[in-house]
């Protein structure tokens, strides 16, 4: 391995990036450093041209072409901001790029790349279709294909983060912290880092639900995910690089998992101290340095963290803020009974104190009980301890939801649909594509004495929608529902044993 480290020591040092990257700030985060008790640094990579590091690796590959393969151009599939590091790429070294893009990539990413005069090509409804006609057309055109991370010097490029940090701050670092996608970005850093003070802790931090580099670590082989979350898309990646995986897998010295409230709270964190806003692969890293200080109460530490891009979209911001309290530990969400009888709520909000309720719904439903869906103001996970168990003492039967997603994305806007008229109902969640048609084509996939008894469907701003449907289908034809449902290609999920569900919106 070390003979490994010493070549891409060499790449990286001799890396062809600043013909078109800056090198980026590496900024103290004073207030988060104050609040967390550690010096915590913001490598600010959302500060490049095209908003994210990706342009490191995409151009040093590209400035190593031949002046032949350059004249012929190149290609790339990607909807993100590897699309946009290639094409300005491309435009500097006056060179052709052709970007194959999903149909169901946003305008203001098509947009972002033929501004910087990449041709773009829509095709198919995923990136792994995007991908396959994108080699279809290396094979018909003899262009070079661009990779954005599995290759030596996209590799390289990236790891010029790392030169840069250690230059920056040529005083202690006790950990720097890497999001992981397909994994370019950290095997550049790790390479670099451990080839020169190997005794800095370089740290990864992926998504819960699009771990393949844990996954693939564990494991020791690379595994393809089935479903990634599509929250932090820059970061959504179902199966890592071959050589990204052998240099995280020998170098990385642990990886961190968050979830989309956490990085949601790094988004906060980050706009707070920079009034920046990151995109959410962008505050990954953050998110998941915030875990690590709370995992090992480590205190006057100096710890690196990069924030890898800014491409958010503006219409996510409501749910960003949305979801940040949850991240931060201050709003927690309980499933409370309650008898449903004059003066019950009023001692419910006695036994609560001074907090502030920040939510509260209901609906009658049943004469003598009562599930109320609540939201209560808290400091931490043990005020939320504490407060479970003054529920318990006064004998109300409280649930915490705050961990459970389809409570938090659905039913907290859907309390009081309980209904005693449904015989055999299923729920089902849904990622379903933001574009035209989408509805229409699932709705077409269900058999016409299949009663739809329940939709709900919230716009996060994303690529895709989070859709909550229930179906009132036979028991003996539940198969041939998700038959259907695997036909149709949506990533879906059956959420029928949801507690939440079954507390607000199940059949009685």
């Amino acid at each position: 391995m070390n003979s490994t480290i010493n070549n891409y020591l060499k790449r990286i040092l001799t890396a062809s990036v600043y013909d078109i990257a800056i090198e980026t700030p590496l900024d103290l985060a004073a207030n988060l450093s104050s609040r967390l008790k550690n010096k915590i640094f913001l490598k600010r990579e959302d500060l490049q041209p095209v908003f994210s590091f990706k342009l490191r690796g995409a151009y040093n590959k590209m400035a190593n072409l031949s002046a032949e393969a350059l004249k012929k151009g190149v290609i790339t599939a990607s909807a993100g901001n590897h699309a946009q590091g290639v094409a300005l790429s491309a435009k500097t070294l006056n060179c052709e790029a052709t970007i194959v893009m999903p149909t169901t990539t946003p305008q203001i990413k098509i947009n972002a790349v033929t501004s910087h005069g990449g041709n773009v090509v829509l095709f198919g409804e995923s990136f792994n279709d995007a991908y396959t006609h994108a080699m279809q057309l290396v094979a018909q055109t003899g262009k070079t294909y661009i990779p954005p991370f599995d290759d030596p010097d996209v590799i390289a490029g990236q790891g010029t983060v790392a030169l840069e940090i250690l230059r920056q701050h040529p005083k202690k670092i006790d950990a720097i912290f890497i999001p992981i996608g397909g994994g370019g970005l950290a095997a550049g850093v790790a390479a670099y880092i451990k080839s020169i003070l190997p005794e800095i802790k370089v740290i990864g931090v992926e998504p819960v639900d699009s771990d393949a580099m844990n996954q693939s670590i564990k494991l020791g082989k690379r595994i393809e995910l089935t479903d990634v979350g599509l929250f932090a898309d820059g970061v959504a990646v179902k199966l890592v690089g071959e050589e990204t995986f052998r240099l995280c897998q020998n170098l990385l010295d642990d990886i961190i998992l968050v979830n989309s409230d956490q990085i949601c709270a790094a988004i906060k964190d980050i706009f707070e101290d920079t009034r920046s806003i990151a995109e959410p692969s962008g505050a990954l890293a953050l998110a998941g340095l915030k875990a690590y200080i709370e995992q090992h109460n480590c205190q006057d530490q100096n710890l690196v963290t990069v924030i890898s891009g800014a491409n958010m979209n503006f219409e996510r911001l409501h749910y960003v803020t949305e979801r940040s309290e949850l991240g931060e530990q201050k709003e927690a969400i309980f499933a409370i009974t309650i008898d449903e009888r004059p003066g019950t709520f009023r001692n419910f909000c006695h036994l609560i104190g001074d907090r502030n309720i920040t939510e509260f719904n209901y609906r009658y439903g049943d004469k003598d009980q009562a599930h109320i869906f609540v939201g209560i103001q808290t400091t931490n996970n043990k005020d939320v301890e504490f407060i479970s168990k003054v529920l318990a003492k006064a004998h109300l039967p409280a649930i915490n939801l705050t961990d459970n997603e389809i409570a938090k994305s659905h039913i907290r806007y859907m309390v009081g649909g309980r209904s005693d008229k449904i015989a055999h109902e299923k729920l089902i969640s849904f990622y379903f594509p933001e574009r035209p048609g989408a509805l229409k084509r699932f709705l077409d996939s269900i058999k016409l004495d299949w009663n739809i008894t329940l939709f709900h469907y919230r716009n996060h701003g994303a690529d895709h929608g989070r859709v909550l449907v229930a179906i009132e289908v036979p028991k003996e034809e539940e198969k041939d529902l998700f038959i259907a449902l695997d036909r149709l290609g949506y990533q879906y999920k059956d959420e029928s044993n949801n507690l939440a569900y079954q507390l607000f919106l199940g059949s009685n």
